[in-house]
């Protein structure tokens, strides 16, 4: 062999070295774990119409991309774009091309959102939004859309009815109508045809329960107590009796944290004056728990009319048949705060 193609075949083999060099060099580069290098798990929230530029500045703040060059690279090269919007977990074993896989595919990672011990939809939408991507105001817009509650009989004041407090599985992108409409699923499944029967027995509507679920949850942190005070306001919906809740009256007092309603708040003009007026009020004053809604369903049978917080302050009640009992109990009652001072 000359000289010549000596050289030329060495020259091949060295250029086919230097190829073979720098495949591995990159191989290693994208498989080996490059990504949270310092063992962190970080979470990377990608939010929709971010580009390239975003999500490689996103990765960089949040301190999950060690070789951002190589990354850049890769990614074009495997046809990387407009990466898919989302929630993604990085672990620490994360290699380039498991990142860049992750994100072309869009293979993000659920959130958990719970709620519960919500008021109201202001509050469930703050909370919602902490969670997923849209704003609290694009929630409220759809909680507030009467389209969006056209399968129920629904109007404002029972819209939170539609809601039960539990922890759900949701896309960081979820839209607040696919909020909504997961939310009209749970609750279609959770008021199936022995519930519904449930509350014919008991001669409520579904929104009906809700609602006096809520006074209730107000009315005890004793759940044990709830099915028999459930009981009392039944018989006194039976008999037409005003409920007379002092729950309802802090709502319509714009209040949550007295710790003694007075005479005089009981004058307040307002729907939700269950000492003026009779019946159920327009809606719940609170979402109610699962567990008070159960309550309810299988409130205590009994011809109690009457009950009021024990004088222990343990939060239990204590309940009677007559109104002369229960003044009994009411004074005890009184005597108990003022001793602690708790006049208001």
């Amino acid at each position: 062999m000359s000289r010549r193609w000596r050289s030329v075949v060495a020259g091949s083999l060295a250029l086919a070295g230097l190829l073979l060099w720098l495949a591995l060099d990159i191989y290693d580069r994208v498989k080996r774990p490059a990504v949270c290098t310092d063992g962190i798990t970080r979470t990377l929230l990608l939010p929709s119409g971010a580009g390239g530029q975003a999500l490689v500045d996103s990765l960089l703040s949040i301190g999950a991309l060690a070789d951002t060059a190589t990354f850049v690279r890769w990614a074009h090269h495997r046809g990387l774009r407009i990466p898919k919007p989302g929630r993604y977990v990085l672990h620490p074993d994360l290699s380039i091309d498991d990142l860049v896989r992750k994100l072309r595919s869009g293979a993000q990672d659920p959130v958990q959102v719970t709620f519960s011990n919500i008021r109201d939809l202001d509050m469930l939408a703050e909370k919602v939004s902490r969670s997923l991507e849209p704003t609290k105001e694009a929630f409220l817009r759809a909680m507030y859309d009467p389209a969006n509650y056209s399968g129920e009989h629904l109007e404002p004041a029972t819209y939170i009815c539609l809601y039960l407090p539990n922890t759900y599985e949701f896309w960081w992108t979820t839209s607040p109508e696919a909020f909504l409409a997961r939310m009209q699923r749970e609750h279609d499944a959770y008021w199936n045809e022995a519930r519904l029967e449930q509350a014919g027995r008991i001669g409520l509507a579904p929104e009906e329960v809700a609602t006096l679920a809520s006074i209730v949850q107000a009315e005890t942190i004793r759940s044990e107590d709830a099915p028999r005070i459930a009981g009392v306001y039944l018989n006194r919906l039976r008999i037409g009796m005003p409920l007379q809740a002092d729950p309802t009256l802090k709502f319509a007092l714009g209040v949550d944290s007295v710790g003694r309603v007075l005479n005089v708040d009981k004058s307040i003009e307002s729907p939700y004056n269950t000492y003026l007026h009779a019946g159920l009020p327009p809606g719940p004053i609170a979402m109610p728990e699962l567990r008070y809604i159960e309550a309810v369903l299988q409130a205590e049978k009994s011809d109690l009319l009457y009950f009021c917080a024990k004088d222990d302050l343990s939060g239990h009640s204590v309940f009677s048949r007559t109104y002369a009992e229960h003044l009994v109990n009411a004074r005890k009652y009184q005597r108990a705060l003022d001793r602690r001072g708790i006049y208001r």
